[in-house]
């Protein structure tokens, strides 16, 4: 008996050896494996970076401290005295818009400034899985310098008007008028990455930080994905999760840039009918019974085959979708422009918290016709 159950053992190993040599030999079970891997390795590319890109990034970044009166700005942000975190976004945008036209003054004066990335726009996407936002521009881009010093080390007078105005019970909501409003994606964002490009620079950088007083800069792994511009990421805080839904998002963005000129977009997902497609060999093979067939077989076959063709199937597909689509705000006719449009207009072109003194909107005709709005602020600035 004990022999017998020895000589089972042996056959089961010997099957099971024989069986690993096969998996290993047939290059259809390699190739699962390879997929498989690539299906893991893609799942981890959170942004565009892989877990290899983050390696490399940890391993040549270069830490700094934020300045003190950045790090104070930064707690009243965190300590959420918002009243209204969407501001974030509108900040974000408005950044951006900035980035382009300063890109656009440059193409002025040299033709070959904007070289292969001529679109000056601004797109906003979120990705569910990763619980990210992204908001990217064709704008003039920073260097490695501006990066630093722009996003952290150099007192700025805004910072320290921002955080006096705060002292006086000023509304926190304001705090893009005092060119600090970048510092809003810490609302709803526990991390915050900025990949940026600019002409100056060969190199594009990415900046990070999670409001930790530091943040680090390093040269991306990854090379040139730009072109030139700016890409700002916001891992989003758990209470955040609601700007995740495409309506949400594309509300918001709606919202915030009805006043800028450049087209935005957010990417939004669709579906799509496509229908299935027949192979060729049975094509051919259908044709050669034809051919054999009687007429009126023929025209059987036919209808039998239009019987059998299958439904459309659902595919899903992304699109950018243009948010901004009203016509600009000086083009429209008085009487189609309401004095609420007039005051939101002047505040965010002046990042001024004052309603204007007095405006005019009016057209020129002569030997060059233009369309215009004058604005007179309350206080000099």
């Amino acid at each position: 008996m004990l022999c017998f159950r020895l000589f089972l053992c042996a056959a089961l190993i010997a099957n099971l050896h024989r069986f690993a040599q096969a998996e290993e030999s047939d290059p259809a079970v390699a190739g699962k494996g390879e997929e498989a891997a690539g299906e893991t390795l893609e799942e981890k590319t959170v942004d565009g970076f892989s877990d290899a890109d983050r390696a490399t990034m940890a391993e040549g970044s270069e830490k700094h401290e934020f300045q003190a009166e950045v790090n104070r700005l930064m707690d009243i942000i965190i300590n959420s005295l918002y009243t209204d975190k969407q501001v974030f976004l509108r900040e974000l945008i408005s950044n951006a818009a900035d980035a382009l036209e300063k890109a656009r003054f440059h193409s002025v004066q040299d033709e070959s400034f904007l070289a292969d990335s001529k679109d000056l726009e601004i797109k906003v996407e979120h990705d569910p899985d990763a619980k990210t936002i992204s908001i990217i521009d064709t704008g003039i881009g920073m260097s490695k310098a501006d990066l630093i010093n722009n996003l952290g080390t150099v007192a700025k007078s805004g910072t320290t008007n921002f955080l006096e105005a705060m002292s006086e019970g000023a509304d926190a909501n304001l705090i893009g008028q005092f060119g600090v409003g970048f510092y809003s994606a810490f609302l709803v964002a526990d991390k915050v990455s900025v990949t940026s490009k600019c002409n100056d620079d060969p190199v594009q950088h990415v900046w990070e930080s999670t409001a930790d007083a530091s943040f680090t800069v390093s040269d991306d792994p990854r090379g040139n994905t730009l072109g030139r511009g700016t890409r700002v990421t916001l891992q989003l805080k758990e209470d955040a999760h609601d700007y995740l839904s495409e309506d949400k998002l594309k509300e918001s963005a709606k919202k915030y840039s009805q006043f800028i000129q450049f087209p935005i977009y957010v990417k939004v997902k669709k579906e799509v009918d496509v229908e299935s497609e027949e192979s060729d060999d049975d094509d051919d093979d259908d044709e050669k019974e034809d051919e054999e067939k009687k007429d009126d077989v023929e025209t059987k076959d036919e209808e039998e085959k239009e019987d059998k063709k299958e439904a459309p199937t659902k595919k899903t597909v992304y699109e950018w979708e243009q948010v901004n689509t009203q016509k600009a705000i000086w083009m429209r006719a008085k009487e189609d422009v309401t004095e609420e449009e007039y005051t939101e207009f002047y505040k965010s072109i002046s990042k001024d918290y004052l309603d204007p003194l007095a405006y005019t909107h009016f057209n020129a005709e002569g030997e060059i016709e233009f369309k215009s709005i004058l604005f007179l602020p309350k206080k000099a600035p």
